[in-house]
């Protein structure tokens, strides 16, 4: 019994029932209110807010997600390190270029 509800697919479902009974939990303790035509604008002081259009081009995109993918691989790659001896000293050494890489990729200026 205990391998079954230790499964995978037995523990997800367990895991979205308890999601899904905390989401009507909330839902039916939240205060109840009428729709209203602002209810869903951006406050800003009683000021009417409009915000401006996002300038994301492909250049940016692509940096900011090759950003996250060279974090990402960081993260990997120095947590499987062993935690004693030279690597200690090889895993800083590569945080350190990581760093540098990121903010290259962070970097305002256009090439």
């Amino acid at each position: 019994m205990k391998d079954i509800l230790l499964s995978p697919p037995v523990v997800m479902v367990i895991y979205v029932g308890v999601g899904y009974g905390l989401y009507r939990l909330g839902r039916a303790w939240a205060a109840q209110g009428e729709d209203h035509p602002g209810k869903e604008e951006p406050y800003a002081c009683g000021e009417d807010l409009r915000p401006g259009p996002i300038k994301l081009t492909y250049h940016s995109f692509f940096r900011l997600a090759l950003m996250f993918s060279v974090l990402h691989l960081a993260t990997l790659t120095v947590s499987t390190l062993p935690g004693r001896g030279v690597f200690q000293s090889v895993g800083l050494i590569y945080l350190i270029g990581i760093a540098i890489s990121v903010l290259v990729l962070v970097g305002e200026g256009e090439v």
